[in-house]
């Protein structure tokens, strides 16, 4: 019998991710001075021209701490979560800024590659790992 939280997983990333590009789509603020912004970028994680993408680098976050604990079948199971969210959310977010959102795409992929090599190293995935977490945040410094 199927494991239910492997089931589930790419139901609840799916559904997730979902929710994001709803909440993406409403993510304009009203008043646009500089105070508002800074205001809510510090109230919303990680936010971009993509918008509000503490989700994903949340989820990135838990494959880096895996990679760096040396657990790559975890990190690489987690890892999937991402791919599914990010592609999931596509639809709302590459229209905002299609530059940054392929930059994203790009690190993402190279993360996914380095995981899901036929001999996965530790070196190459920490080193993966941390090129798309310095792209999460050259991006969030963004405007």
């Amino acid at each position: 019998m199927p494991n239910p939280k492997t089931l589930m997983r790419p139901t609840v990333a799916a559904s997730l991710a979902v929710l994001l590009t709803l909440a993406a789509g409403c993510s304009k603020p009203s008043d646009t001075s500089a105070n508002a912004t800074n205001a809510q970028a510090s109230q919303s994680g990680v936010a971009s021209r993509l918008g509000d993408l503490s989700v994903f680098q949340s989820i990135a976050s838990d494959v880096a701490a895996l990679v760096d604990k040396g657990d790559l079948p975890k990190a690489k199971a987690r890892i999937k979560d991402l791919e599914v969210a990010w592609d999931a959310a596509e639809a709302g977010l590459k229209p905002r800024a299609a530059e940054d959102w392929h930059k994203l795409d790009k690190a993402i992929d190279k993360a996914l590659e380095a995981l899901r090599a036929d001999a996965p190293t530790q070196p190459n995935c920490k080193s993966a790992m941390t090129n798309l977490q310095q792209t999460f945040a050259t991006l969030s410094g963004k405007r």
